[in-house]
């Protein structure tokens, strides 16, 4: 009972159902009178009933003779043949026969009719055996043949034809957003060309404090970057720490050795100095120094101070350190020095527009950026025209006029005796962009623009077409200022951009002494604290001056380089 499925007895179940039964039945009204007490005091003679049962359940089980499977002659599949089980489309499947219970009811009732049928059957494919003995192997396959393909042709045409009620509307429908503008026309730009017109730049309702940001400042000025240094902080420890001398280290070993650290009796060796410029290498790194310019410092501040004698009460961390600071501090102010202001009145005087283009990689900032520059010489007083030479990527036009309407907003012509001060000129896409600057910088000789803002398409400087279209673009319309708009994110790879910038520019040039990058834009400053690497990197590998730097996304962030704060920015643990 435990293990069915081992045993092979057949009777178990009915067994165990049978004996419960007759217990229950026999000791009824014990239990009920006695209670549960009766369960634990009686006593239940049922051996012989138990005995009973199961001779009367093996008995049952012999009576029954197991069952023999069929042999296939035997079974309704060996009378069919092979053309009847061949389904064909359209045809109703036919009904199957019913349940053998209902067979066997009705077999009393429907023998005579079974009888002549069985004989038909019989007729029948005694019939179909003769007429394939009549045909040949060749003849039935070929039979076969024509009736698939009649078959495949009848369902080829059903297929072709299908009811024009049952036709869905093909396409997509366009989702309509809750808060978009189902106004397709309000959204269809390709038909507007601003070239100088002012009607075609509607102006655009937009909050002016979100686009300015800061509402103290001073219009028209370009503030310095700041930065809070912790020199005062280190100044008060270093004097706190001597009125605490330390007694575990006691002893006048400890004191004579800290002064003989000091006094400065000797000169700097290589020796020295290793230990220093190794943490000073790897510090610079970190802040995102590109790692040669870090050795090649480090080489010069060695070279530098080699053979030098120590000051007095200095120690050699102290000394390294002021020399780097120094050396940094002198990259990052250049002998010549870009005064965009004063350039464009000196273009002014001479009646000509004064042309920047801005160059660069994918995604770091150029048409934002551009942007803000306008903003800034629009508040100077100078007039602007933004060409749009980016005529590869997607929505650079739109983005581009997106600014001019909001700049034309902050400044309408009201305000500076009706003229516009912004405008974009720009010819589509898929154009060349050495030709539309060209016509950009002529129209606006025409009219009078101050300014001629060149944007231009980014492009990784690895790509050698990109790379020398874009030195056809500076050598045709030879720009007063070409800007390397660059991230201040990047490490290593800003000095592979810049050289590869200058010498694509160097080698597609047509003149003897070839236009090079003249500044740098240096972007996304608000997004590194103080890994401020990428402006070392940037200045040492060109040697030209960083002449702006975006810090944030309205039009006022947007700063001159402070070396000293970036280098205390730097030189923070």
């Amino acid at each position: 009972v435990g293990f069915q499925k081992i045993l092979t007895l057949t009777y178990v179940d009915k067994l165990i159902d049978d004996v419960h039964k007759e217990f229950r039945d026999k000791y009824r009204n014990e239990f009920q009178q006695k209670g549960a007490l009766g369960l634990l005091n009686g006593t239940f003679d049922f051996k012989d009933d138990f005995m009973r049962l199961l001779r009367d359940a093996e008995e049952s089980s012999k009576v029954r003779a197991p069952t023999v499977m069929k042999t296939f002659e035997q079974s309704v599949k060996s009378q069919k043949t092979v053309k009847c089980m061949i389904e064909t489309r359209g045809e109703k499947p036919k009904e199957k026969v019913k349940n053998k219970k209902n067979k066997g009811s009705k077999k009393d009732g429907t023998e005579a009719v079974a009888a002549p049928s069985k004989a038909s059957a019989g007729d029948k494919q005694l019939s179909a055996a003769g007429d394939k003995e009549e045909l040949t192997k060749d003849e039935i396959l070929q039979k076969n043949r024509e009736e698939f393909f009649r078959r495949h042709m009848k369902a080829g045409e059903k297929s072709r034809s299908p009811k024009p009620d049952a036709q869905k509307e093909k396409g997509k429908k366009p989702r309509v957003w809750d808060l978009g503008n189902s106004n397709a026309k309000v959204l269809d730009y390709s038909n507007s060309a601003t070239n100088g017109s002012a009607e075609a730049c509607p102006v655009e309702e937009f909050d002016p404090d979100m686009a300015l940001g800061d509402k103290n400042r001073e219009p028209g000025r370009l503030y310095d970057l700041e930065y809070e240094s912790d020199d005062e902080a280190e100044e008060e420890k270093v004097v706190q720490n001597p009125s605490k001398p330390s007694v575990k280290k006691g002893g006048l070993g400890g004191m004579f050795g800290m002064l003989k650290g000091l006094v400065g009796s000797k000169s700097l060796t290589r020796e020295d100095m290793d230990p220093v410029l190794e943490k000073m290498k790897d510090h610079l790194i970190a802040k995102n120094v590109a790692a040669e310019i870090a050795v090649q410092l480090c080489e010069s501040v060695a070279k530098k101070l080699e053979g030098k004698v120590m000051g007095t009460f200095t120690t050699v961390t102290s000394t390294v350190k002021q020399a780097l600071q120094e050396a940094l501090v002198q990259i990052l102010q250049p002998q010549r020095r870009v005064d965009v202001l004063r350039d464009v009145m000196d273009a002014q005087r001479h009646r000509r527009p004064y042309v920047v283009t801005f160059c660069g990689v994918n995604g770091v900032g150029k048409s934002t950026n551009l942007a803000k520059i306008s903003f800034w010489l629009i508040e100077n007083g100078f007039s602007v025209l933004i060409a749009a030479c980016d005529t590869f990527r997607a929505g650079a036009v739109e983005q581009l006029r997106t600014h001019t309407r909001r700049l034309n907003a902050l400044h309408p012509p009201e305000s500076h005796g009706g003229r516009t001060m912004v405008q974009l000129y720009e010819k589509g896409y898929g154009k060349d962009a050495a030709g539309i600057a060209m016509e950009a910088i002529s129209y606006a000789r025409n009219q009078g623009f101050d300014v001629v803002l060149v944007d231009t398409a980014g492009r990784m400087q690895d790509n050698a077409p990109l790379m020398t279209a874009l030195a056809k673009l500076i050598a045709v319309n030879a720009p007063d200022l070409v800007l390397f708009v660059g991230e201040a994110l990047v490490g290593n790879e800003a000095v592979d951009q810049l050289v590869k910038f200058n010498k694509a520019l160097a080698d597609h040039s047509m003149a003897q002494t070839p236009r090079l990058i003249d500044g740098i834009v240096l972007t996304k400053f608000d997004t590194i604290d103080d890994k401020v690497g990428a402006a070392i990197s940037m200045t040492y590998i060109t040697s030209k001056p960083i002449v702006f730097v975006g810090t944030g996304q309205t039009y006022c962030d947007l700063r001159s380089l402070n070396a000293k704060a970036v280098v205390a920015a730097l030189m923070k643990a």
